[in-house]
């Protein structure tokens, strides 16, 4: 081996790892010691694979996991720090970080395929946002959850958003106001996850209840998932007209045409996703 080949760098490992599990895309936060905080070049590499996975027919379903103890501790603080030295004292850079960080997790909400969370260890900040804004969430026993931003002196205002839009208020409250973690069991009572299960297995339950959705109809799952986070946001008079219309589209739909009729013929139906 020559000197030069000796000095040469090893190449650095990929901070977010892609498989398939046969329809289901496994997309694996690769920072674990930095407990797989959400740094620029992280929330990059998950928005842009969810675009690519987006456009995969193939894929009908995704799991966002981690690997270290930590699924996620939010953003990089060290990163974040850093733009302080910058003549606008990092403002430019903090107002980039918080609306990339915001169309990301807008990205999972937006996917027209189900997004599974698989929580092994702590999610905190911005990573108990993540786990928020997927459509659904396992939790290892040992995993917890926690908004402490305000013990930074930091409100976690944009995990607010998603957080507030899963659980309750009070309990959405009591979590950003005194920054203390919650357990997985508890994470269950108030509507953060959906189920508890023993430690390592979070991820083949996720893997498993993303399959389960991956039966259905890829058009069926498209259209109402987008129908609901929709009509979330409207009043109970506009929820149900646009509930209405959405049901008139998807009754129109081949999928659904083939559903009934094998409903009725007692048969099992052949989706065309259309």
């Amino acid at each position: 081996m020559s000197v030069q080949a000796a000095r040469a760098p090893s190449p650095q490992p990929l901070i977010l790892l892609r498989e398939t599990v046969g329809p289901i895309a496994i997309m694996t936060l690769n920072r674990p010691a930095a407990r797989n905080s959400l740094s620029k070049a992280m929330i990059a590499s998950l928005h842009a694979a969810l675009g690519e996975i987006g456009d995969d027919k193939a894929i009908r379903g995704v799991v966002i996991a981690a690997n270290g103890p930590a699924f996620s501790a939010g953003h990089d603080m060290k990163e974040l720090t850093a733009h302080r030295a910058d003549p606008d004292r990092g403002r430019a850079f903090f107002a980039e970080m918080m609306n990339a960080c915001s169309a990301m997790m807008q990205a999972v909400v937006h996917l027209p395929k189900p997004v599974v969370a698989a929580v092994q260890g702590i999610a905190t900040a911005a990573g108990c946002q993540l786990v928020a804004s997927c459509d659904l969430a396992i939790a290892s026993q040992e995993a917890k959850f926690a908004t402490p931003g305000v013990d930074i002196g930091l409100f976690c205002s944009t995990p607010m958003v998603a957080l507030s839009r899963n659980v309750p208020r009070k309990q959405a409250m009591e979590m950003l106001l005194t920054g203390e973690p919650i357990t997985a069991d508890r994470a269950r009572e108030i509507g953060l996850v959906n189920r508890v299960v023993p430690a390592g297995t979070e991820l083949g339950a996720a893997i498993e209840l993303a399959k389960q959705v991956a039966l259905k109809s890829a058009y069926t799952i498209k259209l109402g998932k987008e129908a609901f986070y929709r009509q979330a946001e409207m009043s109970l008079a506009d929820a149900y007209r646009y509930a209405a219309e959405v049901m008139t589209k998807n009754m129109m739909a081949r999928d659904a045409e083939e559903g009934i009729g094998a409903f009725i013929e007692k048969r099992a139906p052949t989706w065309r996703d259309e």
